[in-house]
């Protein structure tokens, strides 16, 4: 899945004299402070950290409070995603009109109609809904199964995804997985056209195309070539 990155920081942590004798913990504390929100400086969502420090030595900050800033080195799991990325997530609820998944376990995503391809029809089945392919009959969307979409934007405030199933590489990922590669290359073979076909039907050489030739007019040539020598 696209959007995960790793990155590599340097920080400073402020941490208040009062936690002097549990530094280590004060500085988890305060990183933890940003799993799973947005942040600007990151350009993303922290999932996950490791921490680094730098220096056994801190720096008192003047102020009405003396904090104390600690230097450290941090390896960041980041949720970085952009519109056009590929993400996937576990559907949780399908209705006629769209289709709502959670992505990583907190950040939720929501396809509606118009960002739902053609070939995809909705039905209800057993009380539940879910969407089957018109071509791919063992293509089927439901709740409990895990989607592949595209991005289209993200509310980074409530860290709220709005996705598409337009493009053919979308939907289902256990279908996608197993079925997806030949049924693209299916669909290529029925998609050549005419002058594709005539192209198969040349032979390059260098710079010049020349037309192939079959058995039956080299025969006829050669004939021809032996009546004219006699």
């Amino acid at each position: 899945m696209e959007g995960l990155t790793k990155s590599d920081a340097n920080l400073i942590v402020y941490v208040h004299p009062s936690q002097s004798k549990n530094v280590d913990k004060a500085i988890l504390r305060e990183l933890s402070t940003l799993l799973f929100k947005y942040s600007q400086a990151f350009d993303g969502v922290v999932l996950a950290y490791s921490v680094d420090p730098q220096d056994n030595c801190a720096k008192i900050l003047s102020g009405v409070h003396p904090y104390f800033g600690v230097r450290l080195r941090a390896n960041l799991l980041i949720f970085s995603p952009k519109p056009n990325m590929l993400l996937e997530g576990k559907i949780v609820k399908i209705t006629r009109g769209s289709i709502h998944c959670i992505v990583l376990g907190f950040s939720s995503a929501i396809i509606t109609d118009e960002n739902i391809r053609n070939e995809l029809k909705y039905k209800a089945k057993h009380g539940e809904g879910v969407y089957v392919s018109r071509y791919h009959k063992r293509h089927v969307i439901k709740v409990g199964a895990v989607i592949r979409f595209v991005v289209k934007s993200l509310d980074e405030e409530i860290l709220h995804i709005s996705g598409s199933l337009i493009p053919a590489n979308t939907g289902s990922v256990h279908w996608l997985d197993k079925y997806f590669v030949g049924a693209a290359t299916d669909s290529n073979k029925e998609a050549k056209t005419e002058e594709e076909i005539e192209m198969q039907e040349q032979i390059i050489v260098g710079r010049e195309t020349l037309p192939s030739v079959n058995d039956h007019k080299v025969k006829k040539s050669k004939k021809r070539r032996r009546a004219e020598d006699q």
